[in-house]
């Protein structure tokens, strides 16, 4: 790792993109992830890239679907309205198994909304959002070293896995600036893509085609089944989570992205208070980890699970799924851009404790 700079998030993920071989970026400005971007207009000319400012959300994402058709790493940022323009491309592109990196940086809903943080797209990242039965691989940063991270990473799962990857943000993610050390270079898989529609020569290969359409029934359940079971083999290999503080908890608290940070002030709070707090932090909130949530709510110490989340309630339900009636689970939430406080979260917690 190099020494640490300070940036914005923003900016922050765009350099990652670049770093991990994106040279095709398609978008169209919403506040708060306009940033992105910016900074992509000057740094795609020197990396001898491709940026483009389309006419809409739905022009940028079919120019995403045609860059990774013909094999390349492309991006795509938005922000929750503009994403949910871009859901029938998102349906599109998982039919097609395309490779490709969407970022939602989140703002409050529903309509045109605020400008300010919110979680309120849970449901619409890890349930597809779009028509028919597909999944896209959702991660979830609570710092902008992670969104250095994971940005890079979310390049290699969608090539991994030929499948849209999202990184899930919210705005305070996107403005805010901390340090971030980024590696002098980024491991890239440059290995041919035969699949790629990057022109035909008989005596070469088989003629490529990409599409998502399959007029006859049979076909179109045959590419159902090959993506249920990809998505599988995603289960089993890519579940990733954080658990802080868990062991001989009296509560677990269960938080992704800037909720997260806020809680892990609330466990020393909580532990002025003689109750013990632990935190599971989805980093993959699909796949969602299941195990994770039990293994820490699954101990004789632990009274209940409290998911704590920038909206009115959404990655509680995947949390009472996992339990599935081990532990009551309770939510408390805040919505409109609103942020819950360390005070908030500590009442609602001692509530539960009965003190």
């Amino acid at each position: 790792m190099n020494k640490r700079v300070l940036m914005k998030g923003n900016e922050v993920i765009a350099e990652a993109a670049v770093r991990a071989g994106c040279r095709h970026y398609f978008g169209y400005p919403i506040t708060p992830q306009t940033e992105i971007m910016h900074y992509m207009a000057r740094r795609m000319v020197e990396a001898g890239g491709v940026m483009v400012q389309a006419e809409s959300e739905v022009a940028a994402i079919n120019m995403v679907y045609g860059a990774s058709a013909a094999g390349a790493r492309v991006l795509t940022t938005s922000s929750s309205p503009g994403i949910s323009l871009k859901q029938e491309g998102f349906s599109y592109i998982a039919g097609a198994e395309l490779p490709a990196v969407v970022v939602n940086i989140v703002r409050g809903g529903p309509g045109l909304g605020g400008i300010l943080p919110a979680q309120g797209d849970y449901f619409q990242a890890t349930k597809g959002g779009g028509h028919g039965d597909y999944r896209n691989i959702v991660l979830a940063p609570a710092s902008v070293q992670e969104l250095y991270e994971l940005t890079v990473e979310a390049f290699n799962l969608a090539d991994r896995y030929r499948m849209l990857t999202m990184i899930l943000g919210d705005g305070t993610l996107g403005q805010m600036m901390e340090p971030v050390a980024f590696r002098e270079e980024e491991p890239i898989d440059s290995s041919d893509k035969p699949w790629a529609v990057t022109g035909f020569k008989a005596a070469e290969r088989e003629h490529n085609t990409i599409q998502s359409i399959y007029i006859e029934a049979d076909d179109l359940e045959a590419l159902n089944n090959r993506l249920q079971d990809k998505y599988q083999i995603i289960r089993q290999q890519e579940v990733r989570s954080e658990q802080v503080n868990c062991e001989n908890a009296d509560v677990i608290v269960a938080a992704f992205g800037t909720c997260s940070r806020i809680c892990r002030n609330v466990i020393r709070d909580a532990a002025a208070l003689g109750i013990h707090v632990g935190l599971v932090r989805p980093i993959t909130l699909w796949p969602f980890p299941d195990a994770a949530v039990v293994s820490a709510a699954d101990q004789s110490s632990v009274q209940a699970v409290l998911t704590v989340e920038l909206n009115a309630g959404q990655m509680v339900e995947d949390v009472r799924l996992a339990v599935n009636g081990l532990k009551p689970v309770y939510f408390h939430g805040r919505t409109g851009g609103n942020m819950p406080t360390q005070k908030e979260i500590l009442d609602k917690i001692r509530s539960i404790v009965g003190r």
